[in-house]
């Protein structure tokens, strides 16, 4: 077990390094967002390339499991899930939840378009272009028709992050509608993996236990989804009396991690479960807080996610069947970028929303790599064709990533029509000017002091402006510095019209703690002697 343990903590080690380091050269200098160069470093190193390589009497550094469909340790391959949960629990914190229901709907038309079509394309062009492949009915056909359905949400969920753009319509009908593509899937490869058991073996096929497997899956997520969203307001109501952040965030990951589980239980990939976790938090006041605190460990694990991912190309696979490997993997391309992008059009964004939307269902990761495994173990599939789906995996998540950064460069809406939310017609404006920034930043930071002493949670916004969210339950305020004539500064706080007494009289408070301490800065006499003291002190000590 030790020497277990040993290996592991050096394959962890060579890991962060490498994939830290690919991906700064790819986010510095090559302009790619980091998730492809931690992809490309775990080929790099991974048990099919330099890894299998000896190092002396220790061996290779990442040996090929061969008893397994997974190339890496179980180890390993453990500490990678627990990377991907980090980042669908917080992935599902910056979603904004009621943009995110109020695009679900859309999001289900999107993820079935995408599903259904993917899916008789790759039936179909597996079944014309191999030759021993008689039907569409055919389990490798239906298996590779499977590999196309599924859409990498860890993936996805990394560039919309790194790009701050996982809270734009598109971004959310993205994730809804990729969080629904695996809970589709995980139902179709539960009905193929029925018929192709049928068409190897003979007999009737049995839809009452498909049935059973599909009903369970959908209801349970439907339930998470449910409950969570009711219950989070009154679990964090209650944690707050206990006054610890730190405590709510290990508390609420340890959550996560439940559902995670219950969601493998339910025949569900563990990252629904994490996700659906995130999204039920991310209404309450404490989400940006936790979700602070979950990035700064995921900077940790998750690169080890990507890299293990990178890790299972088995380049030797691919040699015997590259071209089909290569038209496969175009026409998954089409099946999403066509089957997500025209619903699209039909459920209110434009072309460039339309463009964004199929581009972003494009990645393939965990849930291609287990309709796959599933395939190859139960022998319905050959490493060749194994080889053809983790192909199809390496194209799309090369490929994707750059194709949906340039697909949201420009910055115009992809939504035809306008997002303000009937509550915002409600929200007014109090402003304040001062004669110059520093000032203006001075009296901002009592400001936001005051605000915190009265129970308020602030979290920092990137925006042009230097921009405060400061929240309190269903309270919400935007506070902006902005530039004013010459070296002015205005400090402007948006609230709603209930709120804008109390917020009025915060303003007060805090201008009356800004005059006494000026008052105080002036009543000083000896400033000078004060610095001239600290000079001489230098000197003395030279």
């Amino acid at each position: 077990m030790s020497e277990r343990m040993m290996v592991l903590v050096l394959q962890l080690g060579v890991i962060l390094i490498v994939s830290k380091f690919v991906g700064y050269v790819f986010s510095r200098y090559l302009r790619q967002p980091k998730v492809l160069g931690e992809l490309v470093a775990g080929m790099l190193i991974g048990p099919y390339l330099l890894g299998s390589i000896p190092l002396g009497s220790f061996g290779p550094l990442f040996p090929l499991i061969t008893d397994s469909t997974i190339p890496v340790s179980a180890e390993l391959y453990a500490i990678s899930t627990l990377g991907s949960i980090f980042l669908l629990f917080d992935s599902g914190l910056e979603t904004d939840l009621p943009t995110f229901l109020r695009f679900s709907g859309k999001a289900t038309v999107v993820g079935f378009g995408g599903v259904i079509l993917s899916f008789l394309l790759g039936d179909g062009i597996t079944y014309l272009l191999c030759s021993d492949v008689h039907s569409v009915l055919a389990p490798e056909a239906m298996f590779l028709g499977t590999v196309c359905t599924a859409t990498s949400i860890g993936i996805t969920a990394r560039i919309l992050g790194e790009t701050k753009k996982i809270g734009t319509p598109e971004g959310v009908t993205i994730m809804a509608a990729a969080v629904l593509d695996d809970v589709i899937s995980i139902v179709l490869l539960s009905v193929v993996v029925g018929v192709a058991s049928v068409e190897m073996n003979g007999g009737a096929i049995q839809w009452s236990v498909i049935g059973s497997v599909a009903v369970r899956a959908i209801a349970f997520w439907l339930a998470c989804m449910v409950a969570g969203i009711i219950i989070a307001p009154f679990y964090t109501k209650g944690m707050k009396r206990f006054h610890s952040l730190p405590l709510i965030s290990e508390i609420s990951f340890g959550i996560a991690l439940l559902l995670a589980g219950f969601s493998e239980m339910a025949g569900l990939a563990m990252i629904i479960g994490a996700y659906i976790t995130g999204l039920a938090l991310s209404q309450t006041d404490v989400a940006h807080s936790i979700s602070t605190r979950m990035q700064s460990v995921g900077e940790f694990f998750v690169p080890v996610f990507f890299a293990v991912m990178g890790m299972m190309v088995n380049f030797d696979a691919l040699k015997s069947v590259f071209g089909f490997a290569l038209i496969f993997s175009l026409i998954a391309f089409l099946g999403k970028l066509l089957g997500c992008g025209l619903p699209s059009l039909l459920v209110g964004f434009n072309l460039r929303g339309a463009l964004r939307i199929g581009t972003g269902m494009l990645p393939r990761g965990e849930v291609t790599l287990i309709v796959a495994g599933i395939g190859l173990a139960s022998g319905a599939i050959a490493h060749d064709m194994f080889g053809v789906a983790v192909m199809t995996m390496l194209v799309a998540s090369i490929a994707a990533p750059p194709l949906l950064i340039e697909a949201f460069k420009g910055g115009e809406s992809g939504y035809r029509k306008s997002l303000q939310r009937p509550e915002q017609k409600d929200r007014v404006s109090i402003e304040l000017e001062f004669p110059t920034t520093r000032i203006a930043e001075f009296f901002t930071e009592s400001l936001i002091a005051s605000f915190i002493q009265e129970g308020f949670f602030t979290s920092s916004i990137e925006s042009v402006d230097p921009t405060w969210q400061i929240r309190k339950e269903n309270t919400v305020l935007l506070l902006k510095l902005l530039k004013g004539k010459e070296d002015s500064c205005m400090v402007s706080i948006g609230c709603g019209a209930e709120d804008q007494d109390f917020v009025r009289l915060m303003m007060v408070d805090a201008m009356a703690d800004f005059s006494d301490f000026a008052q105080t800065v002036s009543s000083m006499k000896n400033e000078e002697m004060m610095s001239a003291k600290l000079l001489m002190q230098m000197f003395d000590e030279a």
